[in-house]
């Protein structure tokens, strides 16, 4: 008896063993957290092929990813970032704007983006590459694509990245839910402003020129609020703010 109940175990176990290398899937995806490195890799874009990080040297970057190229939304999206690249570029910043469809689309997508005058603007060149993924090898790296029902088909997200090539910030978005330009500009100025000094922290709704709030104040410091002229002020003990004119 046994006997029999340790066959039975050891192919109960051989069975788990076989179902459990059958159901993993190779390559499968996680997302790289905050602190962590970002991904490398190498593909094809508008502006040539492109390695990442290599071909950026000191700069921030930005990834924004799209399912596919022509849609509605992220069409809407890409002309609005095509806008604001000078800003971007201000930022010491690159855009790397990632869509699953193949090389050839992209081109015709950008050439199609080109000629519209959008919300009134003049049309608008689109300097910045769009890398093809039609692999989805990048957008499993970076853990982007959608596991609901429409499952690889949404890939939108948005990842922050220092120069040190670490990942600072990221979220993502449905389909549905055109992202905002401009709140992705006001989190990397307000990453920028914390990568310059770490004791500095942005509070709700803070704006770029807005006065900022230190994590902890120095010894020196704490004589110095409530002093005329003094840059440093607190509400509480806890919430001590730094003015930035």
């Amino acid at each position: 008896m046994k006997k029999i109940v340790l066959i039975c175990g050891m192919v109960l176990l051989s069975m788990s063993i076989t179902w459990s290398q059958k159901t993993e899937k190779p390559g499968e995806q996680h997302i790289p957290l905050i602190g962590s490195e970002a991904p490398s890799f190498e593909a094809n874009s508008t502006n040539g092929k492109i390695v990442f990080p290599d071909d950026f040297g000191d700069s921030w970057k930005i990834i924004l990813s799209h399912p596919k190229d022509h849609t509605p939304v992220c069409s809407s999206e890409l002309l609005e970032i095509a806008y604001q690249q000078e800003d971007f570029s201000r930022l010491n910043t690159k855009l790397i704007l990632l869509s699953t469809d193949n090389i050839d689309s992209h081109v015709n997508w950008k050439m199609a983006l080109e000629q519209i005058a959008f919300k009134g603007r003049d049309p608008v060149k689109i300097n910045l590459p769009l890398v093809e993924d039609e692999s989805h090898v990048i957008s499993t790296k970076y853990g982007m694509n959608d596991q609901g029902k429409n499952i690889g088909k949404s890939i939108r997200g948005v990842f922050f990245v220092d120069p040190e090539n670490k990942i600072r910030a990221f979220y993502f978005y449905p389909n549905e839910v055109g992202r905002n330009i401009n709140e992705i500009k006001r989190t990397l100025v307000a990453l920028q402003t914390h990568y310059g000094n770490e004791r500095v922290v942005l509070p709700v709704n803070w704006q770029p020129g807005e006065d900022v709030m230190l994590s902890y104040l120095e010894e020196s410091e704490l004589a110095q609020l409530g002093k005329p002229g003094s840059k440093l002020y607190s509400l509480i003990w806890f919430m001590n703010y730094m003015k930035t004119k």
